[in-house]
């Protein structure tokens, strides 16, 4: 009998066309309704009208690709393109790299949305932009190996003077106990956030960047939550500046702050984050930058807490405790039950001028730009 024909070997899949669109998606009406109907992903179709507006036509080209071709091909990202009206449009944060770098914006080429010049379109320019790369898988396996088992750590004998540091802890932990507070909790789903952490981290982009603009932007509508109880006065913030605590390796707490990041791009929110924490650890920090915060974050999820309480600072009316995210057992937006990551978003507020309603609508707010509007993370 003849022997039968081998099998055909399986096509490769499609790959998923690149992100393109990384800031405000600007798309005509009737092509944001065809992307709806055809479940086209808009951060994914560069655009072909003016300053990389996304027409009908684009959302056409995406559907109309060939079986089995790599989907980049049908929405390839354009090379950044300078404005067509001859301005030069960039972030205060590309102005200030421009100066610092000697760099003429008039010679950069912006890949933001209307060819807006973006920090990473100067630095690139002035070729100090640099790519994070991946540790090898040799190099992962041994930092895994080493890890494996950790040797006793030592304890030190009799009683062990505090830092000052540590002194300035204790002192403010006793002044917080004078102040009546109250606690909200509301649960998140992570899933949007999850997505958009995993697109920009091989940017540098870090979480705390990320939670620290939501709040941020959250913040501008409730003035309240910003706020702080003086002397028979609520004192309202014209800056909305974000304190993050950070634990130090020889004892006491500090809160490196992160200014006006609602007003600034996350590529450079999360630089200006790494540098705070670099200087943090080497005990650089002036005095504004960790003393000046109107609002704090602390974040125990990384070392996998699924709930715990924060102790209010002083001066502050409001202290976010942010847990690990989790997988639970939800009702999913289809009506179907299924297993989503979740989140716990602790708050605790000053009582004295802030009340419990406002602290539950700041954070249902909260949670609903972190599961249904986090693309403003990127505007």
């Amino acid at each position: 009998a003849a022997a039968p024909a081998p099998a055909k070997a399986a096509a490769p899949a499609a790959a998923a066309a690149p992100v393109v669109n990384t800031g405000r998606i600007v798309a005509t009406p009737l092509a944001k309704k065809l992307a709806k109907a055809k479940g086209v992903d808009l951060t994914r179709v560069a655009g072909s009208g003016k300053n990389g507006r996304i027409e009908a036509v684009d959302i056409e080209k995406v559907q109309s690709a060939p079986a089995g071709a790599p989907a980049a091909a049908a929405a390839a990202p354009a090379a950044p393109q300078p404005r067509t009206d001859g301005k030069i449009v960039a972030t205060p944060e590309a102005k200030k790299l421009a100066q610092e770098h000697k760099v003429d914006l008039a010679t950069v080429a912006g890949s933001g949305n209307f060819g807006r010049i973006v920090a990473k379109d100067v630095l690139v320019k002035a070729g100090k932009w640099v790519e994070e790369k991946a540790p090898a898988p040799a190099a992962a396996a041994g930092a895994a190996a080493g890890t494996a088992k950790k040797a006793p750590a030592a304890v030190p004998e009799g009683a062990v003077p505090m830092n000052g540091l540590q002194k300035a802890v204790v002192k403010n932990m006793n002044a917080s106990l004078t102040v009546p507070v109250f606690r909200v909790t509301y649960e998140v789903k992570t899933t949007a956030l999850d997505k958009l952490y995993q697109e920009v981290k091989p940017k540098g982009v870090t979480v705390s960047a990320l939670l620290a603009k939501a709040v941020a932007i959250v913040l501008e509508s409730h003035p309240i939550i910003n706020s702080r109880f003086e002397n028979d006065t609520v004192v309202y913030n014209k800056d909305i500046n974000i304190a993050n605590a950070v634990a130090l390796p020889d004892g006491g707490l500090i809160t490196p702050v992160l200014k006006n990041p609602q007003a600034t791009d996350i590529y450079s929110v999360s630089r200006n984050w790494k540098d705070l924490v670099k200087r943090t650890l080497e005990k650089k920090l002036s005095p504004d930058e960790y003393n000046s915060g109107t609002f704090t974050i602390t974040n125990l999820g990384m070392f996998g807490a699924d709930s715990f309480d924060a102790i209010l600072p002083p001066g502050t009316g409001s202290i976010l405790a942010v847990a690990a995210s989790q997988p639970r057992v939800v009702l999913q937006a289809n009506g179907l039950v299924g297993v989503e990551k979740v989140m716990k978003l602790n708050m605790t507020c000053d009582h004295r001028h802030i009340y419990g309603a406002q602290g539950a609508q700041f954070l249902k707010d909260l949670k609903a730009l972190l599961e249904n509007d986090i693309e403003a993370l990127l505007k």
